[in-house]
């Protein structure tokens, strides 16, 4: 009887066990859990929305860029027996700068017109000897070959000794001076680069929605920001068909540079935009935007609550969004802080 007693026992006990054990474990998991207080009150940043211009100027940041710029470099090989300029030099186009060794040249071009001389002689005596009937005709005709091949080299040498002159291909600054005197220059080999900044290339990047403000071969109002107070004109002269990695679109400008080349490659600029929308109205962050782009929400303040509140965005200017309806003059909308935050919150604002 015992025995059997023990049997029914154990199992209930050893059930009892892993029962107590199991609402343990289930109390320290929930105890470790975070457990959202929805009546929790959320810290928020918000703003009080007012009327504003809404035909204020806007501008996108840009880079300045050289119009031209190249590496030069020898069309021939030989040894820099002379380098003209310096980096930093301002050079016109046809200026010479840098002189390669010539003087093996200039012996072959003195050789030949020697030869030439010397054919140039047998031409006409066998002019008069053929017209005499002295000699055969095909004589004359070889000399008159030789002449016409000596004159060929000839010419050949003379552009070779223009070549050792080696002359700027356009105005511009020498930006980098890469090689000395007494250094052998060949083919692909940069000595000099130089740098056009008479005219300069302005880039800004700007967002397909805002792509539309942009026409080709029209002019708009620029500025660097080392010389904000220089008002620079660019012609477009480039619109990106292709977006690059942060999903916007190239735009290029043709400046013109101050008379003393103040602006130089590499300054940060802006394009100066007005908007086309005009008047007044509401204007709120884009980052205030919750919901799709085909309905558009905001969380507007209300009572110490935070509420969903459909809008109708109009235009949307840079970083800003401006709103046609759904929202009034006063009315307080959470700017920052949406983490936790849901419709119907308890909030309380900075």
């Amino acid at each position: 009887m015992l025995k059997k007693a023990l049997y029914i026992i154990i199992p209930l006990a050893l059930i009892a066990i892993v029962v107590i054990k199991l609402k343990n474990n289930k109390e320290i998991t929930q105890s470790k859990v975070y457990q959202y207080d929805k009546e929790q009150v959320i810290n928020v940043q918000a703003d009080t929305l007012q009327i504003e211009n809404v035909n204020a100027e806007f501008s996108y940041s840009g880079t300045f860029e050289p119009n031209k710029e190249t590496k030069i470099s020898a069309e021939i090989q030989g040894k820099i027996n002379e380098v003209l300029v310096d980096a930093g030099s301002i050079v016109n186009k046809g200026q010479s700068l840098v002189q390669l060794d010539n003087s093996l040249l200039k012996l072959q071009l003195q050789n030949i017109e020697v030869q030439i001389e010397g054919l140039e002689a047998d031409v006409n005596r066998y002019t008069i000897l053929a017209k005499a009937d002295a000699i055969q005709g095909v004589q004359l005709e070889k000399s008159l070959l030789g002449l016409k091949s000596a004159k060929v080299q000839k010419a050949t040498l003379v552009e070779q000794i223009s070549k050792t002159t080696i002359k700027a291909p356009f105005n511009g600054v020498v930006t980098a001076k890469l090689s000395e005197e007494g250094a052998f220059a060949a083919p692909g080999v940069p000595l000099l680069q130089i740098t056009d900044i008479t005219n300069l290339k302005f880039t800004v990047n700007v967002p397909e929605n805002e792509l539309s403000q942009f026409k080709l071969n029209q002019s708009y109002s620029l500025s660097a920001d080392a010389y904000s107070e220089i008002l620079l004109t660019g012609k477009t002269t480039m619109i990106g068909s292709k977006a690059n990695m942060g999903s916007s679109f190239p735009v290029q400008f043709m400046v013109n540079n101050t008379s003393d080349l103040k602006i130089k490659s590499g300054m940060f600029g802006k394009v100066l935009l007005k908007s086309e929308t005009s008047g007044k109205g509401i204007m709120i962050p884009s980052s205030a935007i919750q919901g799709t782009e085909n309905q558009p929400q905001v969380y507007i303040v209300k009572n110490g609550k935070a509420l969903l509140q459909n809008i109708t965005i109009s235009n949307k200017i840079q970083n800003k969004a401006v709103v046609s309806s759904g929202l009034n003059e006063g009315d307080v909308i959470v700017t920052n802080g949406f983490i936790n935050l849901f419709d119907g919150a308890n909030v309380i604002v900075k």
